[in-house]
């Protein structure tokens, strides 16, 4: 048997259109579609299909659908200059969009009303899972097509910001995938617009949309008070960046950056009933309980107490942005100290690092990036992002959560293909309710598969013993079974992180491409260099070394630099016998001064 797809051109006319500047969450997405891969950025579900949806009605529906939200319809026209970064966002009012229709060979879907078919393609490898339509495999196949689809990238320049594929029996529509535009929407947004395609493919009437359309929140933030919160949240940043440590991970076990990281997911009705218990004992929302769990467990792995978090889907804390379509992604920076006797109190810290993080996390990204490399030179280490919680609990329908086979086992492990999140570890909330479900992705450099299992293991246990009381922090080892951070070598604590001095050595060796000698002594990180380069300065030697420091979160860039005049650098240097042409720090001070108006 061979498979039918086609393609079906879908015109709209939206009620409104305009063009004005980009909103915050905007920004920050078109920067990230514009540096990471398609399947990094890019999200893709399968929708719930009401039963009997034929295809002209799930056309009919889908049009609807992008005619209803401004998000949908709008394009990011490239901007001037070499980089052409888009400056505004246009709302489109009329337009079309593809969807993709795939059908067992002699399944016509041909004739559906108000549409255009404009391709059709015979000979699609894969069929057989369409053979019999036996729910599993159109399930497979369902993901199959979203997993290929993700990695196709968007134009930003050109509508709509979802992309349709319908799996058909005849005229009758099996499965909906979807992939979203991370610059259209969000999780919590995509969540919203899964509850009105259901309505809309059901044939009922929508009540207007009252939430603020993108132009309308690019307005707000671009108002006087919206500026002020911007600076508030940037002071915010700056306060937690220059002073807690950059990196939480620091073991002989990292070689270099994150790379086809583990996933494992893990559901259970049992430790969603102590999670349950453990929130109403502790009088804490059942996110904070795992914020709280989930930071006391990477704490006992990174054998550190202060830890500095990214949470991600922060920005849906106002009411009045609860309903808004769009995207709002941006990362609250939580500083959290673990150096607590019990679990309790450690919830009720999570609590306030949770509140002051998602408050401060509205803001320029340019600004940020801008702030985390100044912050990076004059500190000697950038902020690498390590450990970051995505509470995705209020984004997925139940109607998808409960759609899928109940767990075979309490708790149950099922384990994903490797994906390439830049990150050492990441909790992904996905229910709460009913059942616990996360998605725990981990680095092999800091938690092997075995390790990960283990971790991911050990949320249901400690929520187990916290369902009944106070868990004393100083039983996590013996309740879990996990073990700290192995540093064999030359490790040094230096400004609150842990610096592998070997790995700094390697550091500056690289960057410099001279003779260097690295040492610590009277608690400064001082580099020697031998150079016959007679416009090395301990400035323009330490902007080498910050500029190959991505990547090496296990190293720091010398605090002090000492340049030697060496005739012939490749020859081995007699530092006694070389003269000293420069020394000092290397710090520009005007990225100090840079800084200082931000408090």
């Amino acid at each position: 048997m061979t498979e039918s797809i086609r393609r079906i051109i879908v015109r709209y006319s939206g009620a409104s259109s305009g063009f004005g500047p980009l909103t915050l969450g905007q920004d920050n997405m078109i920067r990230c579609i514009r540096r990471d891969r398609p399947e990094q950025i890019n999200k893709e579900s399968v929708w719930p299909v009401p039963d009997g949806v034929t295809v002209p009605a799930a056309l009919d529906a889908l049009r609807r659908l992008v005619e209803r939200h401004d998000s949908l319809r709008t394009v990011f026209p490239a901007g001037p200059g070499p980089e052409s970064f888009p400056k505004r966002q246009l709302v489109c009012g009329e337009g079309e969009f593809t969807v993709t229709v795939r059908a067992p060979a002699g399944r016509s879907t041909e004739g559906s009303e108000g549409s255009e078919s404009v391709e059709g393609l015979e000979g699609s490898e894969g069929v057989d899972a369409f053979e019999g339509f036996a729910e599993s495999g159109i399930d497979a196949l369902a993901d199959e097509v979203g997993r290929a689809d993700v990695a196709v990238p968007f134009d930003l320049a050109a509508g709509p910001r979802l992309r349709f594929t319908l799996l058909v029996e005849a005229d009758r529509v099996l499965r909906l995938i979807v992939v979203v535009c991370h610059a259209g929407a969000d999780g919590a947004a995509t969540t919203l617009l899964i509850r009105d395609w259901l309505a809309l493919a059901a044939g009922k009437e929508l009540p207007p949309v009252t939430a603020r359309t993108p132009l309308e929140v690019a307005a707000v933030e671009q108002s006087d008070q919206g500026r002020r919160k911007a600076a508030a949240a940037l002071r915010h940043w700056r306060k937690v960046l220059s002073a807690a440590p950059q990196a939480v991970f620091a073991d002989s076990r990292i070689t270099g950056p994150p790379d086809g990281v583990a996933a494992v997911v893990l559901r259970s009705r049992t430790a969603a009933a102590d999670l349950a218990a453990t929130s109403r004992r502790t009088g804490a929302s059942p996110s904070v309980v795992l914020l709280a769990v989930f930071a006391a467990l990477v704490a006992r792995r990174a054998d550190r107490t202060d830890l500095v978090m990214s949470a991600l889907s922060a920005n849906r804390q106002r009411a009045v942005m609860a309903d808004h379509i769009g995207t709002l992604a941006q990362d609250a920076l939580l500083a959290l100290d673990t150096d607590t006797d019990d679990l309790d109190e450690l919830i009720g810290r999570a609590k306030a690092a949770s509140l002051a993080g998602y408050w401060h996390s509205t803001l320029p990204a340019g600004e940020v990036w801008a702030l985390i490399e100044d912050i990076a030179h004059l500190r000697g280490s950038r902020f690498p992002r390590q450990v970051v919680v995505n509470d995705l609990s209020l984004t997925i329908p139940e109607a998808m959560s409960e759609a899928r086979p109940a767990p075979t086992s309490d708790p149950e492990l099922t384990w994903l293909p490797d994906q390439p999140v830049a990150v050492r570890v990441m909790l992904n909330i996905l229910r709460i309710s009913g059942s616990l479900e996360f998605a725990l992705v981990a680095c092999p450099q800091v938690l092997d598969r075995e390790e990960t299992g283990r971790f991911a293991l050990a949320v249901p246990a400690v929520l187990e013993a916290a369902a009944r009381g106070p868990v004393p922090l100083a039983d996590l080892p013996a309740l879990t079974g996990l073990g700290g951070a192995v540093r064999a070598g030359a490790w040094q604590r230096i400004e609150g992180s842990w610096v592998d001095l070997d790995a700094v050595r390697a550091l500056v060796a690289d960057a410099l491409g001279s003779a260097t000698r690295v040492e610590f002594a009277d608690g400064r990180l001082v580099a020697r260099i031998a150079s016959a380069e007679p416009e090395l300065t301990p400035s323009l030697a330490h902007r080498r070394v910050i500029g190959a420091l991505p990547g090496r979160d296990t190293a720091m860039a010398p605090q002090h630099y000492v340049v030697h005049a060496a005739a012939d650098p490749a020859l081995p240097p007699h530092w006694g016998e070389l003269a000293v042409v420069a020394e000092g720090s290397g710090r520009c001070p005007e990225v100090a001064g840079r800084l200082a108006p931000l408090g």
